[in-house]
């Protein structure tokens, strides 16, 4: 068992009071449910004697809830006319600012939650708060700059065109567990002031940390342009991805979730995607490499919150000529790591919020050693009730489970090669293509490695781990780890379609345009500059 002293938690930090989250939003109202409920635990203990936390209930809606959403959503694009749609660039951005104004009074509260729902440690989940607001003041200062680009006319073989960007319709996003509020956020914000109208169901895992906005998100945009429900993604998602009213899917999660509910929607060639999914990230350590920095980084891309990213580096594959030191010093510093509650001093490993993640990474440990591998490190495999100590296992094959599948918890797999074919080759059979970390010195060897490289995947990292930012930076992947691009810039553009108002060159139709700019008549025909 894995030994944990009870410590007594602090006065700032105790759960005293369940949540009772009794309301969702529909249409601009904060809908009070009477009917069944779902409680949420967590993982984390409060007593000396284990035993999971009570947080507080979310409501469990119907399918008649989600389709009051849809219809709530649908009436606020109405065909493209809605308020949202058609209102001015500088009136969505001024109802975003309002939001995110009001959403930063309620950082503590959010924080947490984070801390108690899903197990991230106190400056991780501060550190995932304050990015988010930075994240929608970035997207809000974009937009701008995307819409100055736009404010003026094109002349082509003696055609005028006024090209702007425009919404999708009724976008539904589900966010992922592990980044409930900024990678739930990352789709959602871009998606809202892009003009589309939402419907938001959080993942089954940081679910509570929505209720403290919920209030923002009714305060500060028009009835309908954002829907929020709770329960079942089988029972709520699937009616509404059934009804085709759907545009937009927008999911961070997995592809069996994703093709799933794809497959229910009748018009999937109308279905616009942005996905972002599984990953098995690798690292590759060659010969020449700075092993002290190699070390560092391969903790950190192996072991930040757990490995539950989808950016986490899933498989290291450690040149022949320096196995021995590297697999001996990793191993140690995977030992030395602190296991503790996340508002622990110096805890890097905290209990993991799925009740039955310790279990399935024992599968995989069990699976690895009957085929041939060993745990390393000493501590690797310890249990206890919400958590099994990272395992570093070597030699991993493909004919195991850890090198197969994306593990998302602590066990780091370690491939040994020779050959660099080896890494490139598999990475090139792998189903997935989002990032790899490259660890060398040497560029003569470097070089063609990149060039090769980036055509596997879509970032490769220089002696550093594998992230989602800089937010600026584009987040996607080839294969089945991604479609669509994200980032402040691209997702703008992810939740839109290039639009354009067009007119021949002749005295009549360029005295209409101008009297169309100067009565500013119009919200889409517009040359004003938003400062």
């Amino acid at each position: 068992m894995l030994s944990s002293t009870y410590v007594e938690i602090p006065e700032e930090f105790q759960i005293k009071n369940g949540i009772n989250q009794n309301t969702y939003l529909i249409n601009g109202e904060l809908i009070e449910w009477k009917g069944e409920t779902s409680d949420v635990y967590s993982t984390i203990s409060s007593t000396e004697d284990y035993k999971p936390t009570f947080l507080g209930t979310i409501p469990t809606l119907t399918e008649k809830e989600a389709l009051e959403a849809l219809d709530a959503a649908c009436n606020a694009y109405d065909k493209g006319q809605g308020l949202w749609p058609t209102m001015k660039v500088a009136d969505r951005i001024a109802c975003m600012e309002k939001f995110v104004e009001q959403m930063k009074t309620k950082r503590e509260e959010v924080v947490k939650l984070l801390m108690w729902e899903i197990g991230k440690n106190l400056p991780d989940s501060e550190k995932e708060f304050d990015r988010t607001v930075e994240y929608i003041y970035d997207t809000i200062e974009e937009y701008k700059q995307l819409d100055r680009d736009s404010a003026k006319f094109s002349k082509h073989d003696g055609v005028y065109a006024h090209i702007r960007r425009g919404p999708l319709g009724v976008v539904l996003c589900l966010g992922p567990y592990n980044y409930p509020l900024n990678e739930t956020f990352a789709l959602l914000i871009p998606a809202i002031i892009m003009g589309n109208t939402c419907i938001f169901k959080p993942a089954k895992h940081g679910v509570l940390l929505l209720t403290p906005l919920l209030e923002a998100f009714k305060n500060s945009f028009p009835k309908g342009a954002v829907n929020i429900l709770y329960g079942r993604g089988r029972v709520v998602a699937s009616p509404i991805m059934q009804s085709g009213k759907v545009d937009v899917l927008a999911l961070i999660g997995n592809s069996k979730s994703a093709n799933a509910l794809m497959d229910q929607h009748p018009k999937q060639n109308r279905l616009r995607l942005v996905l972002g999914l599984e990953a098995k990230n690798p690292a590759i350590v060659l010969p020449d490499t700075n092993l002290d920095l190699a070390i560092d980084e391969c903790i950190a891309g192996t072991l930040s919150f757990n490995g539950q990213r989808c950016t986490a580096l899933k498989i290291l594959y450690v040149h022949e000529d320096i196995l021995e030191e590297f697999n001996s010093r990793f191993s140690k510093k995977v030992d030395g790591l602190k296991f503790g509650n996340p508002w622990e001093q110096g805890a890097k490993l905290t209990p993991l919020p799925e009740p039955e993640k310790p279990a399935y990474i024992q599968e995989l440990i069990d699976d690895a050693i009957s085929k041939g591998a060993k745990v390393l490190n000493e501590r690797g495999g310890e249990t206890s009730e919400n958590y099994i100590f990272p395992a570093v296992l070597f030699p991993v094959t493909k004919d195991m489970r850890v090198y197969q599948e994306e593990q998302f918890g602590p066990v780091i797999p370690i491939v040994p090669f020779k050959d660099i074919e080896q890494p490139l080759d598999e990475m090139a059979e792998s189903n997935y293509g989002q990032q790899v970390s490259l660890f060398g010195n040497d560029i003569k060897t470097l070089a063609p490695l990149i060039d090769t490289l980036v055509n596997l995947v879509c970032r490769v990292n220089l002696n550093s781990s594998c992230q989602r930012g800089p937010d600026v930076y584009p987040f996607t992947g080839r294969k089945d780890s991604a479609k669509g691009t994200l980032s402040v810039h691209d997702a703008l553009r992810s939740f839109s379609i290039r639009t354009f108002v067009a007119t021949k060159d002749t005295e009549y139709n360029k005295e209409i345009l101008n009297n169309l700019l100067d009565a500013n008549a119009s919200n889409f025909v517009s040359t004003d500059y938003i400062l």
